[in-house]
């Protein structure tokens, strides 16, 4: 792939193997945000003057031809790898080697999966408390529906739901985020316990929200929505859905450092279901890896989403687990490091499955015997 005139340029890594692929592999490897993930090829996309060209190179051919580019193509390429390998985390003191999990806590009569469920308080406390027991790492606290065609909440009515959910569940010890789109639930959420801000609209949504959050000093996930919940099902367009997500959430990083919070405290969601069609949504997760290249945690949020019961039988939301399994295992296959679920029990379950496998010894002779002999 050549190229001499300015343009964007994203990395998508390709070739991902787990540990024990690595020891077996002749290829050279580089670890995907500080492992257990390797890979050893890219998908380099050039975009420039309304054009795209793609080329799938082997690692080392990558950074040869950064290092023949002129200064600005190269040091580019050379970042974008840097930031591929980056080891992710601590978020807020936790620890990002692992997969961590966000339990959903809907304190809402409308939300799409759950909506009345937990719309009671001490409900939404009880239900919070057993994500916790089961093993969430973190409770994703909202108190307005941002399900397609919902309509907006006062911010009297979202904080009379959240806050004391939220003060509830960070005396018991969790590491509660807040899901709000409102610069003054965020503050009030902080000041009630919440360590993480999560914004459907990546701190766009509301002109205060930017000095709300770098005030607060907690983390932020910062999520890609097209339009706005009451219309961003009416025929969504893209032309090149995964890369214009990455520009956009690019955007919203530069933003954040310009209003001064830490990159460090910055996670990226593309945004699985927020103004996209089902075939966006499966082109955003099989190039979900491109997201890595922004040098963030990246989160997912595909539980019980709609286009499961399209891609099978219509099913429900509450019927959706299988579907939402398949979704998070691919992810995590990809490098995805924070999984936003319904489901916490059988999502950490899945997921011990998945990391045992992953690094479990290869081939056919356990890691500590010796071959012997066939006759």
């Amino acid at each position: 792939m050549t190229s001499t005139s300015p343009g964007r340029l994203s990395l998508r890594p390709l070739g991902l193997r787990g540990p024990a692929e690595c020891e077996a592999s002749e290829d050279p490897l580089q670890p995907l945000a500080g492992g257990p993930l390797a890979f050893s090829h890219c998908e380099a996309i050039w975009r420039a003057a309304g054009e795209s060209r793609r080329s799938v190179l082997p690692l080392a051919a990558v950074v040869s031809w950064a290092e023949q580019q002129a200064a600005g193509q190269g040091a580019l390429a050379t970042e974008i790898l840097e930031r591929l390998g980056r080891p992710r985390g601590p978020l807020g003191g936790m620890d990002l080697d692992q997969p961590r999990i966000m339990g959903i806590v809907n304190v809402t009569p409308d939300s799409f999966s759950d909506g009345g469920d937990r719309f009671d308080p001490d409900v939404a406390v009880r239900d919070g408390l057993a994500m916790l027991a089961a093993g969430a790492d973190i409770l994703d606290v909202g108190g307005e529906s941002t399900r397609p065609g919902a309509d907006a909440v006062s911010l009297e009515d979202e904080r009379a739901r959240v806050l004391p959910v939220i003060e509830a569940l960070a005396a018991a010890g969790a590491c509660v985020s807040v899901d709000t789109r409102h610069a003054a639930v965020m503050q009030e959420a902080v000041q009630a316990g919440a360590r993480i801000i999560n914004d459907v609209t990546a701190l766009s949504g509301d002109p205060e929200s930017l000095a709300a959050a770098a005030e607060a000093g907690v983390p932020v996930v910062l999520m890609h929505m097209q339009g706005q919940p009451q219309t961003m099902q009416r025929d969504p367009h893209y032309d090149h859905v995964a890369l214009e997500i990455y520009d956009y959430l690019a955007e919203r990083l530069d933003a954040c450092a310009a209003a001064g919070i830490a990159a460090e405290r910055l996670v990226v969601d593309p945004g699985i279901g927020f103004g996209k069609t089902l075939t966006h949504n499966l082109q955003v997760l099989e190039q979900i890896a491109v997201f890595q290249g922004l040098g963030c945690p990246v989160l997912l949020g595909a539980s019980r989403k709609s286009f499961i019961a399209r891609l099978s039988q219509g099913e429900g939301p509450k019927e959706r687990l299988p579907g939402s399994l398949a979704a998070i295992l691919f992810a995590l296959q990809r490098g995805v490091q924070i999984l936003r679920v319904h489901d916490v029990a059988e999502t950490i379950q899945a997921v011990a499955v998945w990391q045992a496998m992953t690094r479990a010894p290869s081939g056919f002779l356990a890691a500590d015997s010796s071959p012997r002999p066939l006759l």
